[in-house]
C-alpha cells in the first residue's frame, strides 16, 4: 500500500512564533505566540470560512463518546475577535464537545490572524486530516482564489499541494449540481467525479453517475465506460440559440429606432458539443458623416 505524503506546509509552518505555553484561563496575550487556554463553549463562534460543508453523523457520534470518556485531547484553534473567540480549526471537536455536555474546551489561541490566514489554517488542517470530500476541497481552493485574489500557483504554495492538484480539483466545480451533491454525500468519490469530466454532455454525466452508483462501479470501471462513450459516433444536433427570438427582435427594433439605420443581431449559440459560439452586432452606415453620427450616439465622438 502506498504511503500518502503529508502536506508540505502544515499548521506548524504557519505558526512561526515560539512554543505553546499553558494558561488556566483566557487572558490577553502579551505577544503573538500561540497559547493553550480553557475557553467556555459559549464564547466560541463558528468559522465563517469553514471549508467542510457536512459532518457525518456517525463519525460525530463516535467522537462525542470519546470526548465523554477522555475529554478533548487535541486543542481547537481559535483567534480573538473582540472579547470573544472565533473558531479557525476543529469544528468536529467543537460540535462533539457541545453534544457531550462540556462547558469549556482547550483551545490554541493564535493572535493577529487575518481572514486569509484563518481560511488557510482551516483548509490545511482539514486536508491534513483528509476530512474534506473532493468538492469541499475544491470549494476551499475557490474561496482562497475569490476572497483573496490568489492564483493557482499561490494557492498550491499555501496549502502544500502541486499546482496540478489544485487545477484538477477546481475543475470538479464545473460538474452538474447533482453530481457534486453525490460526491458531498459520499456516494461518489473524487476519482469518480474526475472520470466524469471526460463526458461532454451534462445529461450523460448525470446518467453515468447514477449508473455507477447503482451498479457499484469502481473508478476504473467508470473510466472505461467514459472511454467507450467517447468512441460512440453522435448524431449532429442543432445548435441552441441562447437568447429567445422574441427578445432579439425587441432589441433589434429598439436599436434601429435609436441609431436610425439597419441593425442586425447574430445571437450567441451553444453547439451540441458544448462549445460556445460568440454573437455579433452589425450597425449599417453609408457615409463618414453617418459614422460620426453613430459614434456620437455611442458616446465615442472624436473630440480631436
Amino acid at each position: 500500500m502506498a504511503v500518502k505524503r503529508g502536506l508540505g506546509r502544515g499548521l506548524n509552518a504557519l505558526f512561526k512564533d515560539g512554543p505553546v505555553t499553558s494558561q488556566p484561563t483566557p487572558t490577553p496575550a502579551a505577544a503573538a505566540a500561540p497559547s493553550v487556554l480553557q475557553i467556555a463553549l459559549d464564547q466560541i463562534s463558528d468559522n465563517p470560512f469553514q471549508p467542510r460543508q457536512k459532518i457525518a453523523p456517525e463519525a460525530l457520534a463516535g467522537l462525542v463518546q470519546s470526548i465523554r470518556t477522555h475529554g478533548v485531547l487535541e486543542p481547537l484553534l481559535v483567534r480573538r475577535v473582540g472579547d470573544q473567540f472565533e473558531l479557525i480549526a476543529g469544528e468536529r471537536r467543537l460540535r462533539a464537545a457541545q453534544q457531550a455536555g462540556l462547558s469549556t474546551v482547550p483551545a490554541l489561541l493564535k493572535e493577529a490572524v487575518s481572514d486569509k490566514e484563518a481560511l488557510e489554517l482551516a483548509l490545511i488542517e482539514n486536508l491534513q486530516r483528509e476530512d474534506l470530500n473532493a468538492i469541499e476541497e475544491a470549494q476551499g481552493y475557490q474561496q482562497l482564489a475569490e476572497k483573496f485574489a490568489l492564483n493557482q500557483d499561490q494557492i498550491a504554495a499555501r496549502v502544500g499541494k502541486a499546482r496540478t492538484t489544485v487545477t484538477n480539483a477546481l475543475r470538479l466545480l464545473s460538474l452538474p449540481a447533482e453530481i457534486k451533491q453525490l460526491v458531498a454525500e459520499g456516494k461518489l468519490s473524487g476519482g469518480h467525479a474526475r472520470a466524469l469530466l471526460g463526458v461532454v454532455i451534462d445529461e450523460e454525466k448525470i446518467l453515468m453517475a447514477r449508473r455507477a452508483i447503482l451498479e457499484g462501479w469502481s473508478v476504473r470501471l467508470l473510466e472505461r465506460a467514459v472511454a467507450r462513450l467517447s468512441r460512440v459516433p453522435r448524431k449532429p444536433r442543432a445548435a441552441r440559440v441562447d437568447i429567445p427570438a422574441s427578445h432579439l427582435q425587441f432589441i433589434s427594433d429598439k436599436l434601429h429606432r435609436h441609431f436610425g439605420t439597419s441593425v442586425r443581431i447574430f445571437p450567441p449559440k451553444t453547439l451540441a458539443n458544448g462549445k460556445q459560439v460568440k454573437g455579433a452586432l452589425e450597425i449599417d452606415f453609408y457615409t463618414s458623416d453617418d459614422l460620426s453620427r453613430i459614434l456620437e450616439l455611442l458616446g465615442l465622438a472624436d473630440e480631436g
